[in-house]
């Protein structure tokens, strides 16, 4: 057994204003469990994504997140959980004026391929993206269309 306090656990990059990787911090092999606050505005992904194998479940514990999907927008308010599917894209945000705070759970821990769109100003579109790291250590996310940064990532 190993427990640890949310707090105590290094928060990571993120579109979030805090990611903090519970899972890691435990030392789960099967689960990824994700701590986060979201000020207004603020998503819970890089982008709209899907995971290959991966069911995502999101339990919002304070504020109303806002789940952009393919078949429209999905609101998830305080004391409720959704469920992705593998394969289904989703992007959560907060749309709203209050603080969110909200754990995100994915099994199994590893995702599979997956795909992460973001607009690119230089494609004038959502495009593919990838992650690499610069060169202070920020996470980028680069188009791979036109390989425009979009996107640079600190705690």
């Amino acid at each position: 057994m190993k427990k640890v306090s949310t707090g105590e656990v290094d928060r990571v990059p993120s579109e979030a204003s805090v990611r903090r990787p519970l899972a890691d911090a435990v030392g789960a092999e099967h689960v990824s469990v994700n701590y986060y606050e979201l000020a207004p505005g603020e998503s819970f992904a890089f982008g709209f994504h899907k995971h290959g194998n991966q069911e995502e479940l999101f339990f919002v514990i304070e504020g109303t997140a806002t789940f952009e999907t393919e078949d429209g927008d999905v609101v998830v308010e305080s004391g409720d959980i959704v469920r992705f599917a593998p394969g289904e894209r989703q992007r959560g945000w907060n749309r709203g004026d209050e603080r969110v705070v909200a754990l995100a759970l994915g099994a199994p821990r590893e995702t599979g391929e997956s795909e992460v769109l973001r607009e690119c100003p230089d494609c004038g579109e959502r495009t593919p993206h990838t992650f690499t790291r610069g060169d202070d250590g920020a996470l980028l996310t680069i188009c791979t269309v036109c390989d425009t940064e979009t996107g640079r990532f600190t705690v």
